[in-house]
Formats: structure tokens, C-alpha cells, sequence
């Protein structure tokens, strides 16, 4: 059937929770858990926020945070998106049979699919990889040579981090390219080797897109990371502007890729910048419950059922350990939504097969009912469950397989 995301809905029925979430239980009754819910109109709301916050910025659909290619289809049909954000090559060839410029967010070692890519001269000028090092380009001469292959589309990656004052690197360990000079000599070896062709730059901003800036009961953190984000924003706009003209003067750029989800504002105002990366903001996981600047709808939820009551006062889900990436802790968990008043056990906290349940709400709880929770980011949802549900007026009216549920396990 396909979903259709370019009308903006007229109501949000996420803001009243006490009727938003027995809604998503009544239209999925008849699925088994786990079950994964997708609300059209939340999704819908999400693509259109993302747009406007973008004001005009083309945004490149991260892939690695939806994994539901019917979704990412349906955002690409949307004005305003404009290219995928790919997580792996292999996944990127796979979404390369029916989609177009894709760049692979990653460095790839992948033998058999670097193979297929410069066999193909459809795919090779349909995909683009990622590097930072000239060791890069050898592994790829050694899978295949250049006078074997066609040439390989490439992105330059900068490292987009804050080499902050006594605080360190601030940032994701990505890139070794970091300075102007770094950036342009790169590219000049690049220029120089046979078989491959420059035509972009990235830069992911993580110190300022994934960190929010109102942690809950935590003032004093929130003001330090509100000036950590103005100091690194004004660093990176300077030297990212002066990396791209560097470059510019050895290769002809067709884009400049940077920020994500948290960082749409700033990165557009970065005028270097011709596209940007957002993925998670589509789903809406709790991550962005801690941001000042925007609060997504939760589009995407799942539900569990209780399967033992241990006590008068707790009840057991079956599984829930659908963790984050990133610093282990509370942050990365799903989040208890409905009914309201649960929370994990400390002791136990959401595990793989089971999550004991307690607080109020837990004493109403029976075997056979169930729970919604958030998840943290929007990846792990999708590795989780062969499908989503695609709720709309109370209807299930879709089944979206996932990427497992089409049989692919890319990472």
C-alpha cells in the first residue's frame, strides 16, 4: 500500500496522553506483542517540523535511524528531502535498486560489496563513499584496481568536533581530518589517484545535534551545555567554511553535508553547508524530550505485554532491552509511557527477555496487558521487530516491514 507524508495533519493527539496511548493499544489489539506502533499523523507532523527548522536547508534522510524502507520512501517523496544517508555500503547497494544519491555515512571494508559497487556502473554512480585516510583509497585499489572498475564516488570526511579549552576533544572519534590543511591535503590526494572522484564533504557535529540542553533536574549541566554549543557552533562554522573553500580549490564539490536532528538550526545558518543529515527526529525518541530548541511527536512506540506478577506490586513484561547506542545509563533505555506511573526496577532495570515493572500503576496491572515505552534514539526499535504498525484514526491501515523483516541485517 505505501504511506503518504505530504499533508500536514491539523490535530496532534500525542499532547493528550491519556487518550493518545489506550488509542495505539485499541488499534493494535489484534497483533501479538512485541508490537511496534508508527502514528501517520505524529510521523507526519515530525516531517513537516523537520523542514521547517531546516528553513529551506535540503535534508539528506539518515538511514540508520529509521530502517523501514517504505518510511524512508515516503519522506523522499516529500519536497524538501533530497538524498539518503546510508549507514553501511551493503545497505546502501541494497536501497541503491530502487533509490538514488546515497552516501555511505562510514568507511566501508566490505570485500564483496566494494566489488559489486565498481562492477556496476549504475551503482557507482549512485553511491559515494566515505573516507578520511589515502588508506581508504588502498584498500579499494586492492579489491579492485582501478583500471578494473568504474570510478568511485567519494566524500571527505571532517571531523566536526570541538578541540575545546581544558575541556579536550568535544565530539564523536570519527575523522583524523581536523584542520584546513588536513582537509585540503586530503583532497589533493585524492585528486591525484586514478579511479576515484571527489564530490563531497561531511561533518557531523555530535557535541552539538545529540546532546540536549535541558536535562531533566540538572540546571547547572543544562547552562554549561548551552555554552559548550555556542563556543563549538561559532568554532566549527569558521573552520568547516574555510575546509570546504580549501577543498573546493582541488575538487568540484556537489555537496556539503552536515549536523542532524539537533542541530538544524545552527547548521543551516552555516552557509558551506548545502544539505542536511536528519534521522531520528522522524520517530521522535525520548532523547529529544531534553532539547529547548524543538520537542518531536512520539510517532514511533512500542508495546509489551505483562507475563507474571511477582508481587502485588510489580508486574513483568516480556523483553524490553531495546538499548541506545552511546554512554551506558538510564538515557539509553526505552522510557515507561503508558500506563503512566510504572518504572523499571532498579536492580534489574529493562533486560533482554524480561523488565520487571513497579509504581502505582503496576498493582493494576494483570498478565496479558500491556505497556508503551519510548525508545531513546529510532534505530533499535527496527532491529527489534519484523514490522511497524501504521496507526491512523484508530486504525491499523499498514504493515511497514522493517529491514529485518525484509531479511536484511546490515549492523
Amino acid at each position: 500500500m505505501g504511506i503518504d507524508l505530504s499533508v500536514e495533519p491539523d490535530a496532534a493527539p500525542w499532547l493528550t496522553p491519556d487518550r493518545y496511548w489506550p488509542s495505539l493499544t485499541e488499534a493494535t489489539a489484534g497483533l501479538d506483542t512485541p508490537v511496534a506502533a508508527l502514528h501517520l499523523g505524529a510521523l507526519r507532523h515530525n516531517t513537516f517540523d523537520l523542514l521547517s527548522r531546516a528553513a529551506g536547508s535540503p535534508i539528506r534522510v539518515a538511514t540508520k535511524s529509521i530502517r523501514v524502507r517504505g518510511v524512508i520512501e515516503a519522506i523522499l517523496a516529500v519536497p524538501g528531502y533530497q538524498g539518503l544517508l546510508a549507514y553501511t555500503l551493503a545497505e546502501a547497494l541494497w536501497l541503491a535498486e530502487t533509490m538514488t544519491d546515497i552516501v555511505v555515512g562510514y568507511p566501508t571494508v566490505d570485500r564483496a560489496a566494494i566489488h559489486a559497487l565498481g562492477r556496476s556502473a549504475e551503482l557507482a554512480g549512485r553511491v559515494t563513499l566515505m573516507v578520511d585516510s589515502l588508506d581508504h583509497l588502498d584498500f579499494i585499489d586492492v579489491v579492485l584496481p582501478p583500471g578494473q572498475r568504474e570510478t568511485i564516488r567519494l566524500c571527505l570526511e571532517l571531523d566536526a568536533g570541538w578541540n575545546a579549552p581544558v575541556l579536550g576533544h568535544l565530539g564523536v572519534r570519527r575523522s583524523p581530518v581536523h584542520t584546513v590543511g588536513d582537509a585540503r591535503a586530503l583532497a589533493a590526494g585524492i585528486a591525484g589517484r586514478p579511479g576515484f572522484r571527489l564530490v563531497g564533504l561531511m561533518g557531523y557535529e555530535a557535541q552539538i545535534a545529540g546532546l540536549g540542553d535541558r536535562p531533566a533536574g540538572k540546571p547547572i549541566e543544562g547552562r554549561a551545555i548551552r555554552w559548550m554549543r555556542a563556543h563549538s557552533i561559532a568554532e566549527l562554522s569558521a573552520r568547516r567554511a574555510a575546509a570546504v573553500a580549501a577543498v573546493r580549490e582541488v575538487a568540484n564539490l556537489e555537496f556539503v553535508n552536515g549536523g542532524g536532528t539537533g542541530s538544524l538550526e545552527s547548521t543551516h545558518d552555516d552557509g558551506s553547508v548545502t544539505d542536511i543529515a536528519a534521522g531520528s527526529g522522524f520517530f521522535g525518541g525520548h532523547l529529544f524530550d531534553h532539547y529547548s530548541a524543538f520537542r518531536p511527536a512520539p510517532a514511533a512506540a512500542f508495546a509489551l505485554s505483562v507475563v507474571r506478577k511477582p508481587s502485588a506490586s510489580t508486574a513483568t513484561l516480556l523483553g524490553g532491552g531495546w538499548i541506545a547506542s552511546g554512554p551506558t545509563g538510564p538515557d539509553r533505555t526505552p522510557r515507561l509511557v503508558w500506563p503512566d506511573g510504572l518504572a523499571f526496577v532498579p536492580r534489574e532495570m529493562a533486560g533482554e527477555v524480561q523488565s520487571p515493572v513497579t509504581g502505582a500503576a503496576a498493582v493494576r496491572l494483570r498478565v496479558g496487558d500491556r505497556v508503551w515505552l519510548r525508545h531513546t534514539k529510532s534505530g533499535e526499535p527496527s532491529e527489534h521487530v519484523n514490522e511497524f504498525a501504521v496507526v491512523d484514526d484508530g486504525l491499523v491501515v499498514d504493515l511497514l516491514p522493517t529491514y529485518r523483516g525484509e531479511g536484511k541485517a546490515f549492523l
